[in-house]
């Protein structure tokens, strides 16, 4: 069976050898192969895997949840089903995060609107900080 060694699926698959690594140790690769000197040798199919993670990862599933859905192929069972699951998960996120985002937006809107530059005399207290502190106790944690 033909074999890379882990700089070829670094390379062919866009990341470290330490993400590899990484990978190996959360169980997202399987143990490679190694030579008689200790060197990893992986099947041909790793560089593929890796993409796979590396593609779920910028839809914004966790390894974890990459994990879960590796665990089912390589169960033999098709995927699918949970993939989808968990993009219906990511997407009400996403969701979440815009909504947090666009009232950030206007928090930062209001306080620019109402900015000041700081003060001549050192002892006087500065716009920012007590615009960042009263925002620091915000409760909704914008």
């Amino acid at each position: 069976m033909e074999t890379h060694t882990i700089s070829a699926v670094a390379s062919d698959s866009g990341v470290s050898p330490d993400t590899l690594r990484y990978y190996e140790r959360l169980g997202l690769l399987a143990p490679p192969e190694r030579t008689a000197t200790g060197y990893r040798r992986y099947a041909p199919s790793a560089a593929q895997r890796v993409r796979f993670i590396k593609g779920a990862q910028r839809m914004g599933l966790r390894l974890r949840e990459v994990k879960e859905l590796l665990d089912i192929r390589d169960r033999g069972a098709c995927p699918c089903g949970h993939t989808r699951d968990l993009l219906e998960q990511r997407l009400d996120q996403v969701g979440e995060e815009i909504r947090h985002l666009h009232a950030l937006r206007r928090e930062l809107r209001t306080m620019l609107s109402a900015f000041h530059e700081c003060p001549d005399q050192p002892d006087g207290e500065w716009w920012c900080e007590a615009e960042f502190t009263t925002r620091g106790d915000d409760p909704h944690g914008l």
